[in-house]
């Protein structure tokens, strides 16, 4: 009887199926005490949502005296059923990373360097400089008369981490500003 690479090709597909179908005798064992992670043994619980898409994903957090140890992914969540992206396996890198910024820089313009600053000076310095550019730039009506109310010289800039609130809030915020440069990455 002569095979065609076809058939083969089928059968071997459907014994490597029924063979993953059966329950090896290994996985019957219980497994010791020694290999239940320690990490997590004497960690609090939180669940939370994964922040850098709108996608929702669920994640677990594991905090032992308010420093995260473990995250992984929610398997009770409907989203992510459990897993998570490249991105939400990052979470916990994020927040334990030696790199991470904790502080804010400020480089002054023609500066060489970075300098640490207050957050309150932050954002006393953001309102204004939007304020000034804003003041500077203000079209209140176009060549043929008609009232515009805005600046071109603004943009806003959204991103996919941002929610539907937010998003709302955010076209509120710069449609009172007089700003028509929106974009925003996950508009599609």
């Amino acid at each position: 009887m002569r095979i065609s690479r076809r058939t083969f090709l089928k059968g071997l597909g459907g014994g490597i199926a029924s063979a993953g179908l059966v329950e090896s005798p290994e996985a019957k064992q219980d497994l010791p005490d020694s290999a239940v992670s320690t990490k997590i043994k004497d960690a609090r619980v939180t669940t939370s949502i994964c922040p850098f898409c709108a996608v929702g994903c669920g994640l677990i957090a594991h905090t032992i005296n308010g420093r995260l140890v473990n995250v992984e992914g929610d398997p009770e969540n409907p989203i992510n059923k459990g897993a998570l992206c490249s991105k939400g396996q990052a979470v916990f890198e994020v927040v334990t990373s030696e790199r991470r910024l904790k502080k804010m820089l400020y480089r002054a313009p023609g500066a060489d360097g970075w300098e640490e600053k207050d957050l309150e000076w932050g954002i006393k310095a953001l309102a204004q400089r939007i304020k000034t550019t804003r003041d500077d730039s203000f079209i209140k009506n176009s060549e043929d008369g008609t009232t515009v109310n805005r600046t071109e010289a603004i943009a806003s800039i959204g991103a996919a981490s941002l929610n539907n609130e937010e998003c709302y809030l955010i076209t509120k915020l710069t449609r009172a500003l007089g700003i028509v440069y929106l974009e925003h990455q996950a508009r599609l």
